[in-house]
């Protein structure tokens, strides 16, 4: 069985190779010490996995300013944004103004459908089975009730969909890509699968498929 020091190494280069710009930068700064812990002590001990796991995650609050979540735990089931707050950091060098817009991000990304969940350092050092018994309490629920249903439109599919309706134009592969953080060839086969289902109508330039549009049969997939 792989050995986690192995694991988070190769976790973290394929995030780098991922990413370019800002984005990746923010994983080189960001990923330190308590972030890892975090893995070490609460993540790897419960799933053994890193899998729909992003480090150092992009998301946007109400005015489109950039915002990064510790983690990000995308399975088909769920989003959830999981936060390691330490006291200095988090609490005690916190004016009001940031205290409030702590708080309102956090409800809009509720809003949005995200599972917010924060630990703090010092539970996650010294006492990481409260982090992992709350952990599995909030994500095990969800994977119990994900059982397959009848409708042929997947958790993660619907998502893309909503992206996709959200942006008020044509979807491309990099907009998946950026979106979801994975690979372009990923990116395609979600992308062709939901074109294949009618949900989005593939837009030909010269030789080639760049571009979709949602279609009207994807909108009643979304209620």
């Amino acid at each position: 069985m792989i050995e986690f020091e192995e694991a988070h190494q190769q976790f973290l280069t394929k995030h780098l190779e991922l990413r370019g710009g800002e984005r990746k930068g923010r994983l080189v700064r960001g990923h330190n010490f308590a972030e890892k812990l975090i893995l070490q002590n609460v993540w790897w001990p419960l799933f053994g996995s890193f899998e729909h796991l992003h480090p150092e995650y992009e998301v946007y609050d109400w005015n489109r300013k950039s915002q990064f979540l510790d983690f990000a735990f995308l399975p088909p089931y769920g989003k959830f944004g999981i936060e390691c707050d330490g006291f200095q950091s988090h609490v005690k060098d916190m004016d009001r103004e940031k205290f409030s817009y702590s708080l309102n991000r956090d409800t809009f990304l509720k809003g949005m459908g995200w599972t917010m969940i924060h630990f703090s350092f010092d539970d996650v050092q010294n006492r990481p089975e409260i982090c992992r018994m709350l952990l599995q309490g909030i994500i095990n629920p969800r994977l119990i009730h994900s059982a397959p249903s009848p409708d042929p439109v997947q958790l993660l599919e619907k998502e893309i969909l909503r992206y996709a309706f959200q942006l008020s134009r044509p979807i491309r592969p990099k907009d998946i890509i950026d979106y979801l953080q994975v690979d372009f060839r990923t990116a395609r086969n979600k992308l062709q699968t939901l074109s294949n289902k009618g949900l989005l109508k593939p837009i030909i330039s010269g030789t080639q498929i760049r571009r979709y549009e949602i279609t009207e049969r994807a909108l009643s997939s979304l209620l």
